[in-house]
C-alpha cells in the first residue's frame, strides 16, 4: 500500500499502481469529474499516471493554472489532428497552450480563411465526440527521428535533433494522430466541449525572420459553454478598447510604411498627452530631489564596452559603423541612459555628503526589437522613458529603494493604473547557458538577498522570475496587461552593485577612504508611449480631463452668440485650459455627437439665454447637462484638473 498526501494534508492509502484518477475517484465531492491533470511531488502528470511510491498528490482542475493549460494543450492537439484530416499536406510545427488559449503552427501552401476555421472547428467537434484516448509513448531519439522523417514532418525532426543524444522522447497518440510532446494531457478528447478558433496569423518558425513563415491558428477552450461565451464577449470588448484601433481613430498616433515598423508618429493629440505627462513627472521628480540631466542619444562603442552592453546587448542595439572594424569609429544609438548619466557623477570627485545623488532624465531610447514583436505604441523601436539613476551609500539603499517604489506607486495611482499592476522579483539564473550575467555568484546572491529583504519589508506581493534580471543586477518589475491579456513591464526598479566599479565611480567616506557606491536604476512612469497605449485602453479613449489634449469645446448656437463664445474661450485659455470652438454652420446635434465621438470632456453650448445671463450650458461626455455661471464652471474645471481626478463629477 502507498501513502498519498493530498494538498490539504490528508493522507490516503492506495494500492501500488493506482492512477491519479483512481485516487481522485476515491475522494468525495465530484473531484474525479472535475479532474484534468495531477501534480505528483510537484511535477505535472497525466491523470492516468500510475503511482508507484509514497508521494504528495494534487488533483488539478480548471481552477488551477496547470489544469487549464492541460485542457488547452490537449485542444491544440485536437486542432492539429483536425487540420491533418482536412489538409494532409500540412506540416506540423509547434502547438502550445498559452494564457487564455492555445495555438498551433502549420506549414502549408493553403492559406487559411475564416471559412476554413469553421470547417476545422467542425472536424474538431467530431474528434471530441469520439472521446479518443490520449496515449503517452516513450521512444528513443533515433526512433523518433526515423518516425517523423517517414511522416515527412521536418519541423518535428529539427526539434528532436536539437535534444541531447541520450534524451528519451515522449509522444502522444490519439487515434490516427501522433505528436511530439512532453504532456501532460487529458485522458481523452471528450472534455474539450467548449472551444473556439479565434484567428489565423503568420508566424516565423522559432520566431526567426530568416526562417519559414508559418500559419498560426489561435483558439481557446473552456469546460463550460457559458465560460466560453463570457470570454468571447470580453474579447470583443477588448477589441473596442484596443489602442491600436481607437488610438488611430482618435488621431493620437499613426504609422507610415516608409518610416518603418515600430516607429510611430505621434499626432498632435498624442504628442500633447505625452508632453503633459512628461512635464508632470519631471516636476514631481524635482520635488523629490532629482537633478535633471540631458545626455547624448549616441556614443562610441567604447562606452558600451565599459558598461557591458556591447557584450550582452549588441543584437538589441542600432549600430552606426562596422562593429567588427577596430580601426574605424563605431557608434551606437543608446538603448539605455545609465552609462551616460554616470558621467555626471564622474564630473568631479564626490563625498559621502553628496549622496544620495538622484539623476533623472526624459530619455529617448532605441532598441532593435524583432519585427514580430511590434505592436502599436506598446512595443516600439524608439521610445521615451522617465529614466533615473540614484548613486548612494550602502546604508541608504533600503530607504531610497522604498522612495523609488513610492514614487512609481504615486505616478501609477494618479493616472489610474496602479490597481491593475502585478509585481515580479526578477532574478538571475546561475545556470544560464548564454553567460548572460556580469559578476560572481557571491555578488548576485548578496544583491538578491538585500533586495528580497527590502521587498518583504515593503510588503509587496510578488512572483519570482528566474532569468529575468538585468545582466548587472536583480530588479522589481511592475507588470501591466493590455486589453488582450499580454503582459509587459511598465516600471522597473533595479539594484546594481557592479557597474559603479566598472566605471571607476567612487566617493570619499567619513573616514577619508574611497568607497564604491551602490546604484539604483529606476523609472517612475516607464515608457511614455506604452503608458499612453495603456491609458487609451483603460479609459477607452476618454482620458481623465487633466490629461486630455482638448478639455473643452465651445459651440455657439448662432452668429449672435459667436462673440460671447470668443469671450468665454479667452477666459478659459487665460487660466491654462485647452479649448477649441466649433462655429461651423452645422446643426448643434451633429456637433455634439462629433465631440462625444472624440471623447471631449466638456461641451459648452451657448445660446441667447446664456449670453444674456452670463452662463454656460454644460454637457459632459457622459451626457449629463446643467446650466451654471461661467465662474462656477471654471471653478469646477479647475478642481477636476488640479486634483487630477480620474472620473468626471
Amino acid at each position: 500500500m502507498l501513502n498519498i498526501t493530498l494538498k490539504d494534508g490528508t493522507v490516503l492509502q492506495a494500492e501500488s499502481g493506482s492512477t491519479c484518477l483512481d485516487v481522485a475517484q476515491s475522494i468525495s465531492g465530484g473531484l474525479a469529474r472535475a479532474a484534468l491533470a495531477a501534480e505528483v511531488n510537484g511535477n505535472a502528470v497525466d491523470l492516468k499516471t500510475p503511482l508507484t511510491e509514497d508521494c504528495s498528490l494534487n488533483i488539478l482542475t480548471f481552477n488551477d493554472e496547470m489544469g487549464r493549460w492541460t485542457l488547452r494543450h490537449t485542444a491544440s492537439h485536437v486542432l492539429a489532428q483536425a487540420v491533418k484530416h482536412l489538409y494532409p499536406e500540412a506540416k506540423l510545427a509547434i502547438g502550445p497552450a498559452i494564457e487564455n488559449g492555445f495555438y498551433y503552427d502549420f506549414d502549408t501552401p493553403h492559406s487559411f480563411t475564416a471559412e476554413d476555421l469553421e470547417k476545422i472547428e467542425a472536424e474538431m467537434k467530431k474528434i471530441v465526440k469520439q472521446a479518443i484516448p490520449m496515449e503517452r509513448v516513450e521512444i528513443s531519439r533515433e526512433e523518433a527521428i526515423a518516425m517523423f522523417e517517414e511522416k515527412d514532418e521536418p519541423y518535428k525532426v529539427e526539434l528532436i535533433q536539437d535534444l541531447p543524444e541520450d534524451a528519451l522522447i515522449t509522444l502522444y497518440k490519439q487515434g490516427d494522430f501522433t505528436d511530439l510532446c512532453a504532456g501532460p494531457h487529458l485522458p481523452d478528447t471528450s472534455k474539450i466541449k467548449a472551444f473556439k478558433l479565434t484567428s489565423c496569423t503568420g508566424a516565423y518558425w522559432r520566431g526567426d525572420a530568416k526562417r519559414p513563415m508559418l500559419q498560426r491558428i489561435y483558439g481557446t477552450a473552456f469546460l463550460k459553454k457559458s465560460e466560453l461565451t463570457a470570454y468571447l464577449e470580453a474579447v470583443e470588448e477588448a477589441k473596442k478598447r484596443d489602442h491600436n484601433k481607437i488610438g488611430r481613430q482618435l488621431e493620437y498616433f499613426t504609422t507610415v510604411d516608409t518610416i518603418g515598423q515600430g516607429l510611430p508618429i505621434l499626432l498632435p493629440k498624442g504628442a500633447r498627452v505625452i508632453q503633459l505627462l512628461q512635464r508632470w513627472v519631471e516636476d514631481t521628480e524635482q520635488q523629490r530631489g532629482y537633478l535633471l540631466t540631458k545626455t547624448p542619444l549616441m556614443a562610441k562603442r567604447d562606452l558600451y564596452r565599459i558598461s557591458g552592453h556591447w557584450d550582452h546587448y549588441l543584437d538589441g542595439m542600432f549600430i552606426m559603423g562596422d562593429p567588427h572594424d577596430e580601426e574605424a569609429e563605431c557608434f551606437a544609438l543608446r538603448p539605455m541612459t545609465c552609462p551616460f548619466q554616470y558621467q555626471v557623477y564622474l564630473n568631479r570627485m564626490r563625498s559621502y555628503r553628496d549622496l544620495p545623488m538622484r539623476l533623472g532624465e526624459t530619455s529617448t531610447l532605441f532598441r532593435n526589437e524583432d519585427s514580430g514583436e511590434m505592436h502599436g505604441l506598446i512595443r516600439v523601436r524608439q521610445f521615451t522613458i522617465s529614466e533615473g539613476h540614484l548613486v548612494l551609500r550602502p546604508d541608504q539603499l533600503e530607504q531610497e529603494f522604498r522612495d523609488c517604489f513610492e514614487l512609481a506607486k504615486y505616478c501609477l495611482e494618479t493616472v489610474g493604473m496602479w490597481e491593475d499592476c502585478t509585481f515580479r522579483f526578477s532574478q538571475w539564473d546561475p545556470a544560464n547557458p548564454n553567460n548572460k550575467y556580469e559578476g560572481t555568484a557571491e555578488q548576485w546572491n548578496e544583491a538578491q538577498r538585500i533586495m528580497g529583504d527590502i521587498l518583504d519589508n515593503l510588503g509587496i506581493d510578488y512572483q519570482i522570475g528566474i532569468d529575468e534580471a538585468a545582466f548587472y543586477g536583480p530588479k522589481l518589475d511592475i507588470q501591466y496587461k493590455n486589453v488582450h491579456g499580454k503582459e509587459d513591464t511598465i516600471v522597473t526598479i533595479q539594484v546594481d552593485m557592479l557597474l559603479a566599479e566598472k566605471f571607476g565611480m567612487e566617493y570619499v567616506d567619513k573616514d577619508g577612504t574611497k568607497k564604491i557606491p551602490y546604484i539604483i536604476h529606476r523609472t517612475s512612469l516607464g515608457c511614455y508611449e506604452r503608458t499612453l497605449a495603456y491609458l487609451i485602453e483603460k479609459y477607452a479613449g476618454a482620458l481623465p480631463t487633466w490629461m486630455m489634449p482638448e478639455q473643452v469645446r465651445i459651440m455657439p448656437m448662432t452668429d449672435r452668440t459667436r462673440e460671447y463664445a470668443q469671450e468665454v474661450k479667452a477666459q478659459l485659455e487665460q487660466r491654462g485650459f485647452r479649448v477649441s470652438m466649433d462655429d461651423r454652420n452645422e446643426k448643434i446635434g451633429y456637433k455634439i455627437r462629433e465631440a462625444q465621438m472624440e471623447k471631449i470632456p466638456y461641451m459648452l453650448i451657448l445660446g441667447d439665454k446664456e449670453q444674456e445671463a452670463g452662463t454656460v450650458a454644460v454637457r459632459n461626455r457622459k451626457g449629463k447637462q446643467e446650466v451654471m455661471p461661467l465662474a462656477d464652471f471654471i471653478a469646477k474645471l479647475s478642481d477636476e484638473v488640479l486634483s487630477k481626478a480620474k472620473e468626471q463629477a
